[in-house]
């Protein structure tokens, strides 16, 4: 799995939804502050969050004081559903995907050190992903940012 720009940018953005969250879930944060903020190209922040949106994880309002905000409390949000939705899946090859399984080309699957190997990595990857909420990543940042202060 490698982690495109659009997973990239769509964490990072999740991130910033889920931390105006945390400081009032009624907050709506405009596509041009979280491109400001983190450096993202507005148009292409536009069409990421859409496929949040489309996939239950964000909400958005139009107009004046309008904007995305989370459509979940960020503990209920893992890190592992974004980068499925915008991403895909976080298999390293398709023999080893639960979402995306294809066969591959060894002659049994079964006993195929290659693919052996690689589940574990998918493994690994989904556990940490999949047990690492939005909430999580956020009580991080807090703590490093107090630890910088002291």
């Amino acid at each position: 799995m490698r982690l495109s720009k659009r997973g990239e940018y769509g964490l990072r953005a999740m991130i910033i939804l889920a931390h105006a969250y945390k400081e009032s879930p009624d907050t709506m944060v405009q596509i041009r502050e979280i491109s400001e903020q983190d450096k993202i190209p507005g148009k292409y922040l536009e069409q990421i969050l859409l496929a949040l949106k489309n996939a239950g994880m964000l909400q958005s309002r139009m107009g004046i004081g309008g904007g995305y905000y989370l459509a979940r409390q960020p503990q209920d949000i893992s890190l592992g559903q974004i980068v499925r939705v915008l991403d895909g899946p976080l298999a390293p090859i398709r023999c080893v995907s639960q979402m995306a399984y294809e066969a591959c080309g060894c002659p049994d699957e079964r006993t195929c050190g290659l693919r052996m190997v690689m589940g574990d990595v998918r493994n690994a990857i989904a556990d940490i992903l999949d047990n690492t909420s939005l909430e999580n990543v956020i009580e991080r940042m807090d703590i490093a940012r107090a630890q910088l202060e002291n």
